[in-house]
């Protein structure tokens, strides 16, 4: 069914809405980003930043397009101006309320029906409105095509427990450019990884979130991106990504086994003990079933170092083993004894005398 046939054309113009924008000015336009497709839609994929502030509930919309299917166009219509005409005051208080200056966003599916219909309401109640060209739609096409632009890759490796995500937020404090790709998906990338974080966006909004960064990054300066596999968690790194860091320079940062083990206890010696219980259990085949229970037992008796000693094993094993895997030469770091600002200071030292940061230049792996 189409979106422009539900309503009348007095409520779906966009004659009489201040701008239609395409994607990189709207990114531009002043103002929140209200996203009026259904609360379902914008679950599974949005602008970063944008608000849900839905035309239709979910089943809304599904009574509307059931409705299309068994009686028609023009039952569907009065069924949708039935349903959307008691909201359409709270809808303006709402805007309102969000845009204190009075400036909005809008944008839909495709850039038809409802932001056309929401735009008009919401300049009718006097707000200034920039709809979005295309709608969503043309949002992810233009994330596709950004995330295929190249971008010179620096991969930050090294076995669990180094540290690596601490020394990507100290580059992005000295100016470098970071993307990290744990951050944006709510996962460490690991068994334990999502203890005590939010929950997981879906794949369509990793891609959205990732693409947004991607188009701010120089092109000629390195992108620091730590070292993961092909999913973080349940999201999926998008192949274009992933086909620039198979492709980049790369470097192992190193630290003592017992620097590993402090770290990874830091971190994880704030979860639930049954939260650790149930992710080591998800490593029974993997790390054995005698080791997976004496970690176990660790974890209960509050002797977390213990138990991460013996969790390393499996993941240390993993590493190595992905690494012959790849036949990469990989060079090293050493950061043992260092705090994650004074590793990250290490990091650009070490790279720049490899040739990595020189713009323009062609990005050879170093000694």
């Amino acid at each position: 069914m189409s979106e422009h046939s539900l309503w009348p054309l007095w409520l779906h113009s966009t004659d009489n809405v201040t701008q239609l924008l395409p994607i990189t000015d709207f990114w531009q336009a002043p103002g929140p980003i209200l996203d009026v497709r259904s609360p379902g839609e914008y679950a599974q994929g949005h602008l970063p930043r944008a608000v849900s502030f839905p035309l239709f509930s979910d089943e809304e919309r599904a009574q509307v397009g059931t409705c299309y299917k068994q009686k028609g166009q023009e039952i569907a219509i009065e069924l949708g101006l039935e349903l959307v005409g008691p909201k359409m005051a709270g809808l303006v208080k709402q805007a309102k309320a969000l845009a204190p200056q009075r400036q909005v966003r809008v944008h839909c599916w495709r850039g038809g029906m409802r932001s056309g219909s929401v735009g008009w309401l919401l300049e009718t109640g006097g707000l200034e409105v920039s709809l979005l060209d295309g709608g969503y739609k043309a949002f992810r096409r233009w994330v596709r095509t950004t995330l295929a632009l190249p971008r010179p890759v620096a991969i930050v490796g090294g076995m669990i427990g180094t540290g690596k995500t601490d020394i990507l937020y100290r580059l992005r404090d000295l100016g470098e450019q970071v993307l990290d790709l744990e951050g944006l998906a709510n996962h460490r990338g690991s068994s334990y990884g999502a203890l005590m974080l939010p929950q997981q966006p879906s794949t369509e909004q990793f891609e959205n979130l990732i693409a947004e960064q991607w188009a701010q990054f120089h092109p000629q300066h390195p992108v620091w991106i730590e070292a993961e596999s092909r999913r973080v968690g349940k999201c999926r790194v998008p192949d274009e990504i992933m086909e620039q860091m198979a492709a980049a320079n790369a470097l192992e940062i190193v630290r003592s086994e017992a620097e590993r083990l402090e770290i990874l206890v830091g971190i994880y010696g704030q979860a639930e003990p049954d939260d650790l219980v149930e992710a080591t259990e998800r490593l029974r085949k993997r790390l054995g079933g005698q080791r997976t229970q004496a970690a176990i037992e660790h974890i209960k008796r509050g002797e977390l170092t213990a138990a991460a000693a013996i969790i390393l094993t499996y993941y240390d094993r993993a590493y190595r083993h992905d690494l012959l895997r790849r036949g990469q030469n990989i060079p090293t770091v050493t950061v043992s004894g260092m705090s994650p600002l004074q590793a990250a200071r290490t990091l650009i030292s070490q790279v720049s005398d490899w040739g990595w940061h020189s713009p323009g230049a062609p990005m050879e792996v170093g000694p």
